[in-house]
């Protein structure tokens, strides 16, 4: 029997997750077929359902889902309940276990990609949604430094900053036209942009969440976006003299994350690099 995964998302056609995860079945002689679900909001119910069939391992989810899943599942681990969101969900004899692998993912394309231990370094994330909440807890977790937290809309930011400093992380939060921010930046040891500002065919293509001017040599600024694989934001920091680390990575691990816990295998994680930077055309 064919076994079954795949992606919710609204859109999702463009998504390079059934390249990576149908190249990794293959390689592990998996008989299993990853396939991408374009799921609008109003069928998001219907189609997690379908996922306690026998001939599914699981599924993850994107935007904009990982929240609204949540009440779908039989159960979430603590790390994504703390976080707020699920990225990925397996099926267990019927029962569905919903995780958020995008913690792990960010941190481990830190350290393996860069050799980045977070723990002490003063960091800013740039963002409040979804994949910044994973990063936040991931960097509050190894025992980071100063957090700033900068968001388009500060009450998000500063609800994410209110939930991390319970914790006992050492957390602040600004409006991104706010200068205290870009005075953040400048001290900034880790910049984080969890925006799409600067995504290939997205609102603001072309575009930098920070001028250039504040990034300082030795910073290591990392973009999650991951298409174009050089954003203007990893652009300007390259000729700044800082580290940069692309948003390929992150993705790349946190789907082996999510494909070890759907067969129980250690992720082929190399075959997923190749096939995710074929389907980007790299």
């Amino acid at each position: 029997m064919t076994l079954h995964a795949g992606i919710f998302g609204y859109p999702i056609r463009h998504s390079i997750s059934p390249a990576m995860h149908n190249a990794a079945f293959e390689s592990a002689g998996i008989d299993a077929v990853y396939e991408a679900w374009e799921t609008a909001p109003d069928r998001l119910a219907a189609g997690v359902a379908a996922l306690r069939g026998g001939s599914f391992l699981g599924a993850n989810v994107t935007v904009p889902h990982k929240q609204a899943v949540m009440e779908h599942l039989d159960d979430i681990d603590s790390l994504a309940t703390r976080i707020g969101a699920v990225n990925t969900i397996v099926n267990q004899n019927g029962r569905l276990m919903g995780s958020n692998t995008d913690a792990l993912g960010f941190i481990n394309s830190l350290k393996n990609e860069a050799g980045v231990n977070v723990s002490g370094l003063n960091v800013v994330l740039i963002g409040a949604g979804g994949a910044a909440r994973a990063a936040a807890y991931a960097l509050a977790d190894a025992q980071a430094g100063e957090l700033t937290i900068a968001n388009r809309t500060v009450e998000r930011a500063e609800s994410l900053a209110t939930e991390l400093r319970k914790t006992g992380a050492e957390t602040v939060s600004y409006g991104i036209s706010n200068p205290d921010f870009l005075s953040a930046c400048e001290r900034a040891d880790l910049i984080v942009n969890s925006t799409s500002v600067g995504m290939l065919h997205g609102p603001a293509e072309g575009e930098s969440p920070i001028p250039s001017e504040v990034i300082q040599p030795g910073c290591i600024v990392y973009d999650m976006v991951y298409n174009p694989t050089m954003t203007p934001l990893l652009t300007d920091a390259e000729k700044s003299g800082a580290r940069i680390v692309g948003g390929l990575p992150m993705l790349v691990y946190q789907g082996a994350a999510a494909w070890t816990r759907w067969t129980g295998r250690e992720a082929p994680v190399e075959v997923m690099f190749r096939a995710a930077k074929e389907a980007l055309e790299l």
